[in-house]
């Protein structure tokens, strides 16, 4: 199983960048579909998660500007990211909760992180 982002880049304060995470593999099933972000010295931490019944986790301070949807067809989730601030900027992963074979639990797979840079 590979998990593929997409987007990120440079955008100026109060801008939005869309990003995406595609699954492809012997994939059965996909539970929880998120993005996590790090600043280099910090701990890997929460932006935004969706779990296969529906529910949305939010990290801290991205709640209403920052939302998530999932093609699950597709095995893909996109992250839209609206109201940018400066202390947004860090490498972005998806993260997908993923079954490969069945009789076995899922399992945690990360994309490659991609750099999101918002500039004051």
């Amino acid at each position: 199983v590979q998990l593929q982002a997409y987007g990120g880049g440079l955008v100026q304060t109060g801008g939005s960048l869309r990003l995406s995470c595609a699954a492809s593999g012997r994939i059965l099933g996909i539970n929880d579909m998120g993005w996590y972000r790090q600043v280099p010295g910090n701990q890997r931490e929460l932006v935004i998660a969706s779990s296969s019944d529906g529910n949305t986790r939010y990290g801290d301070s991205v709640e209403g500007r920052f939302t998530i949807s999932r093609d699950n067809a597709k095995k893909t989730n996109y992250l839209q990211t609206n109201d940018l601030k400066p202390e947004d900027t860090a490498i972005y992963y998806c993260h997908m909760e993923i079954r490969t074979h069945w009789g076995r639990d899922f399992r945690d797979f990360w994309g490659q992180g991609t750099q999101v840079t918002v500039s004051s």
